[in-house]
């Protein structure tokens, strides 16, 4: 082996303190021009040169032969599984990273275990606090004003970090490509009427009507975890929630588009900036800027949820709101015999 590959080899084999691949990075201009930060990304995807001009990592990898498993970032080709994403930069630019991940299913199914481990220590101890709560709050022990508040406090609290914690599990999960989902023929109307009946109350609260737009007729059926589309539909609605005025009004619609059902969640009121749009579903982008994890972590889980089950989601805005859109595909052969 000459210098030079073995050079390369060495380059490729740099470990960071817990043993992984080192991630190789790109910087990816406004323009569209890729200027490697280093050998190691080029060495990531198999490639002896990046091409000058790409418009998305998403371009980048797929243009050497990788495929995106669904609800994740993880690529892979010919048995070579790689992490890659990019990162928007001050300057309008993106930080095009790749990360090798060693071991494939071995390792993957590893971290998942141990991703259960954790998640029933946490929402053990979790659930048992809440369990308490709830119990001296059954009316059977007289309780003073202040301990009551107090433990409705405990309670709601519990009920948020339970809510939280089973969002990051999920995430995390989906980063490694598997995001459970328990597959079943349905009808989505029930699921879109109780996603809205469970941000009623919070709804009322800010002052902002919630409604649920359903089209005249039965809508075709669907082959999706129900637990997940309504998760994601809610996720898209407490979204809006969170940044609606008194008096806004809040949508939930579907309809079928080709061979899919778009589940539209629109916002009648100030619309959010081109800016807030673009990075609606980068995670750790926004949880920085607005030093808030709950609400990208959850927008993000929808977007994995729903395109682990062969769909899309996106964002729209325009003078008169911002609407959240998701779509699913139609079910096969459905037996309510609907024409499109």
């Amino acid at each position: 082996m000459d210098e030079e590959a073995a050079g390369v080899r060495h380059e490729g084999e740099q470990r960071d303190a817990s043993g992984e691949e080192m991630p190789g990075f790109a910087l990816l201009s406004r323009r569209g021009h890729l200027r490697e930060v280093d050998g190691r990304l080029r060495t990531h995807l198999g490639v002896e040169r990046l091409p000058e001009t790409v418009d998305s990592v998403t371009q980048l990898l797929e243009g050497v032969g990788f495929r995106r498993r669904p609800g994740s970032n993880l690529w892979e080709r010919e048995g070579r599984l790689l992490q890659a994403d990019e990162s928007p930069l001050e300057d309008g630019a993106r930080l095009v990273w790749t990360r090798p991940v060693v071991g494939d299913e071995e390792l993957i199914r590893r971290r998942v275990r141990y991703l259960g481990l954790a998640s029933h220590d946490l929402r053990g101890s979790l659930a048992n606090v809440r369990s308490y709560a709830a119990l001296l709050l059954n009316g059977r022990i007289p309780l003073e004003p202040k301990a009551k508040r107090g433990l409705e406090t405990i309670l709601r609290n519990t009920d948020k970090a339970l809510a939280f914690a089973q969002d990051f599990f999920d995430a995390s999960r989906a980063d490694l490509g598997m995001l459970a989902c328990e597959r079943e023929r349905l009808a989505l109307e029930p699921l879109l009427a109780h996603a809205v009946e469970h941000n009623l109350e919070a709804a009322g609260t800010a002052s902002v009507a919630l409604s649920l737009e359903l089209p005249n007729g039965p809508l075709p059926e669907v082959d999706v975890d129900g637990g997940r589309v309504q998760h994601a539909v809610e996720a898209f609605i407490r979204h809006h929630l969170l940044r609606a005025q008194a008096g806004e009004q809040l949508r939930v619609r579907v309809r079928p588009e080709g061979d899919h059902l778009r589940v539209e969640v629109r916002r009648d009121g100030v619309p959010l900036t081109q800016e807030e749009a673009a990075l609606a579903f980068s995670r750790e982008e926004r949880a920085f800027q607005e030093k808030k994890l709950e609400d990208p972590l959850r927008l993000m889980l929808a977007r994995q949820e729903v395109e682990a089950l062969g769909g899309s989601v996106g964002m729209t805005t325009d003078a008169g709101g911002t609407t959240l859109y998701l779509t699913i595909p139609i079910a096969l052969a459905s037996s309510a015999g609907i024409q499109l």
